[in-house]
């Protein structure tokens, strides 16, 4: 080394090292030359066995085909193919290069897999991107796949971390056995953990937040249904993967997903990585906002086929408790004193509260408004029809009947393996590929003989589900109904005529202990109740439990003073060992 004293040409800085391989690499930049060193003394002790063979350091092509690869650079390209899917339904194109990649690119250094500096101490034992530069001039038909995945194309190469490559140069004897990639193994085990490890979906987390920072009008739900209805590439993604990218053993265990995306587990992902990469406040989330409270409750009013009128209790609702405001609806990363806002889960349980206010929703009080509201249709000849909930009750189950048993038909119909056959070696691929179109051919005449229908073309995306026509002259859409059957007016204010409300839960649960503010049991809870948290479900897609959730915690904001009240008097009854004779009131 001290006869080397050329100049880095990259930092001008004359300070080499030397790796395993016998190059010299620069200790200040880690760039890595062809030049190597002379071997000045040529002894030999004779008859000695070899023991080690130091291997060149270059990304060479395998024997069957593939190429050298890490499990980021396959994580990258699905981030790729999912934005590119979201641009296509409408999506900001701004979203890609200056946010999701910003995001990505954060995320690959934060967790020191690229653009960051080796460790002071390290030796290279293995390739990274820093090295391959070089690689790439001696080798101009194969440039850097990092740079061909690259989410923005004007990016250049990534520089990964050169720890993180000199600890899968220790395996890659064992690796390849069991992975495609060099870091299959690696990346699988405990330690990886501390660093949030990339997972499928976590793919969705950052489409999300990025969704989120944008303020683009799509919310959680409708970006997991778009992945069920197959319009944003996730199941069997790695399908889109280049030839080159061979997938087997323990890479199939990453990227190969076996059940459909959950709420929860993407949700709170998304706050985890927000917080992991140190995001600033995100942009308020204001009235005009699509995400807000009143624009949302508005959109799956619609959806559920109610009353416009409700859209006024709603506001009034949101706003009494304080669930509008900017701070409570903007995400704030790593801040513990704000709540986690859902905020599909949270307009759709302010709709259920509403309904309880109005129709208490006992399976007693609600059947005989709809008598009443029924015997004022006959007569009435002026003006909307009031709203029978009865009725409304017979059309939207039907509906939403229909709709539940195509879903499941479509789940159960779903073909769980990839369409693309996998194959480890080029001479298996024609045997392979044979037996594939001979199990499609079969398919085919089987269900030509059985006379089942062909799939049909994917659907175009849509934001409603469930879609009313006012045009409708069977009277399915309740949309103009009209409230005046359980409404009064009280100091010139229009006030509910049913003068109780009965609460989901007295005390909530502490959400980090048991998960849930509150226990939901359907045998606990009308039926009444139990049908409307069940047509938010499905237009959710989410579990009744979680909309129960957010109805106690607004019922606990919303009778706040009440509650505390009722508290102290039952305190006081329980030492006087008097019967309980409180109740609770409506606003």
């Amino acid at each position: 080394m001290r006869d080397f004293n050329e100049r880095c040409a990259q930092c001008s800085e004359v300070n080499w090292g030397l790796t395993d391989g016998g190059r010299f690499y620069c200790r200040s930049c880690h760039n890595v030359t062809e030049r190597t060193r002379e071997v000045v003394n040529t002894d030999f002790i004779t008859n000695s066995r070899v023991q080690t063979i130091s291997k060149g350091l270059k990304r060479q092509e395998k024997t069957d085909g593939g190429c050298e690869w890490y499990i980021c650079e396959g994580f990258q390209l699905v981030l790729k193919k999912q934005v590119e899917a979201l641009e296509a339904l409408g999506v900001c194109p701004q979203m890609k290069d200056e946010i999701l990649y910003n995001f990505w690119r954060r995320y690959l250094q934060k967790s020191k897999q690229a653009y960051c500096k080796r460790p002071a101490g390290e030796t290279v034992k293995a390739l990274s991107v820093c090295e391959s530069s070089t690689d790439v001039d001696s080798d101009p038909e194969r440039p850097s796949l990092l740079h061909l995945l690259s989410l923005s194309e004007s990016e250049g190469d990534l520089q990964t971390d050169c720890s993180f490559a000199s600890s899968v140069s220790k395996v890659s004897e064992s690796t390849s056995v069991y992975s495609g990639s060099v870091d299959g193994s690696l990346y699988l085990m405990k330690n990886q953990k501390e660093k949030l490890r990339m997972t499928m979906p976590m793919t969705l987390s950052f489409c999300y937040l990025a969704l989120l920072w944008v303020r683009e009008p799509i919310t959680l739900s409708e970006l997991l249904r778009f992945v069920v209805e197959g319009h944003i590439p996730y199941m069997n993604v790695f399908q889109h993967f280049p030839e080159k990218m061979k997938l087997c053993g323990l890479d199939l265990k990453i990227f190969c997903v076996e059940s459909w995306p959950v709420y929860e587990e993407v949700f709170n992902k998304m706050h985890e990585l927000a917080a992991f990469l140190d995001l600033p406040r995100f942009p308020d989330i204001t009235e005009s906002c699509f995400l807000h409270p009143d624009m949302l409750c508005m959109k799956y009013l619609m959806e559920a086929n109610l009353p416009d009128e409700l859209h006024n209790w709603t506001c009034r609702v949101v706003k009494k408790i304080g669930i509008g405001e900017v701070d409570f609806l903007t995400l704030m990363p790593g801040n513990k004193s704000t709540r986690k806002v859902k905020y599909d889960v949270l307009a759709a349980a302010v709709i259920v509260v509403v309904l309880k206010l109005l129709f208490l929703l006992d399976d007693h009080y609600e059947w005989l408004l709809s008598e009443f509201a029924e015997e004022r249709n006959k007569n009435n000849t002026e003006g909307g029809p009031y709203f029978e909930f009865k009725k409304w009750y017979e059309v939207v189950k039907h509906s939403l009947d229909v709709e539940q048993k195509k879903l499941d038909e479509e789940k159960a119909k779903y073909l769980w393996r990839c369409e693309k056959p996998l194959f480890y070696s080029v001479k298996n691929k024609s045997k392979v590929l044979k037996r594939r179109q001979m199990v499609v051919n079969l398919q085919n005449q089987f269900g030509k003989l059985s006379g089942s229908v062909q799939r049909a073309e994917k659907p175009n995306p849509s934001s409603f589900q469930l879609s009313w026509s006012e045009e409708n002259t069977d009277g399915s859409c309740f949309h103009g109904h009209s409230l005046k059957g359980v409404l009064q007016e009280k100091r010139g204010l229009l006030t509910a005529m049913n003068p109780d409300y009965w609460l989901c839960t007295v005390k909530l649960c502490n959400e980090k202990l048991c998960g849930h503010l509150a226990h939901y049991r359907e045998v606990e809870f009308p039926q009444s109740y139990h049908f409307v948290l069940g047509l938010f479900s499905f237009l959710l897609r989410i579990q009744p439990s979680y909309i129960h959730d957010e109805v106690c915690m607004i019922e606990h904001r919303l009778f706040n003073k009440k509650l505390c009240k009722k508290l102290k008097y039952n305190t006081v009854l329980r030492k006087s060992k008097r019967p309980k004779t409180s109740s609770i009131k409506p606003m």
